[in-house]
């Protein structure tokens, strides 16, 4: 599986991200693009430790089993469920978005396991770097699917 530690990875994410235009319309979902890019930052900030929600209750009784979910080479499945403090309802600055993302992206992958984060996710408890670095490709894989890039 990718990982986003790798340079090739986070070169290919971020020219995905730049194909992404301000009327580009999602495949399904609620989001807009610019919420979306939002959205995927809040995740990242999430991965490096910047935002740290917490721990919810079906996490801690079905977390850990269901774990393969965000490790596993097999894709997000759609409209799936998103923990809160990630949600984006909001209207957002398209162009605002894409570089934050652009720039997260590239931070997490710089700083790599030393500067990832050693907090739970909220729903699948403890992860390893390498867990959070692949879980986060996946996450952007996914969403960048849905807008098609």
């Amino acid at each position: 599986m990718k990982s986003l530690f790798d340079k090739e990875t986070m070169n290919e994410v971020t020219r995905r991200i730049e194909t992404l235009q301000p009327g580009t319309v999602r495949q399904w979902g609620k989001m807009d693009v610019a919420q979306m890019m939002a959205h995927c930052s809040r995740t990242m900030d999430m991965a490096s430790g910047r935002l740290n929600p917490p721990r919810m209750l079906i996490g801690r009784l079905i977390g850990s089993f269901v774990k393969p979910v965000l490790t596993s080479d097999k894709p997000f499945s759609k409209n799936g469920p998103t923990v809160k403090h990630l949600l984006v309802a909001d209207s957002r600055d398209f162009f605002r978005e894409q570089e934050q993302l652009k720039l997260k992206v590239r931070q997490f992958h710089e700083g790599g396991e030393a500067q990832c984060t050693r907090h739970p996710h909220p729903f699948f408890g403890a992860l390893t770097p390498q867990d959070w670095s692949r879980g986060m490709y996946k996450h952007l894989d996914h969403h960048l699917r849905q807008f098609g890039a």
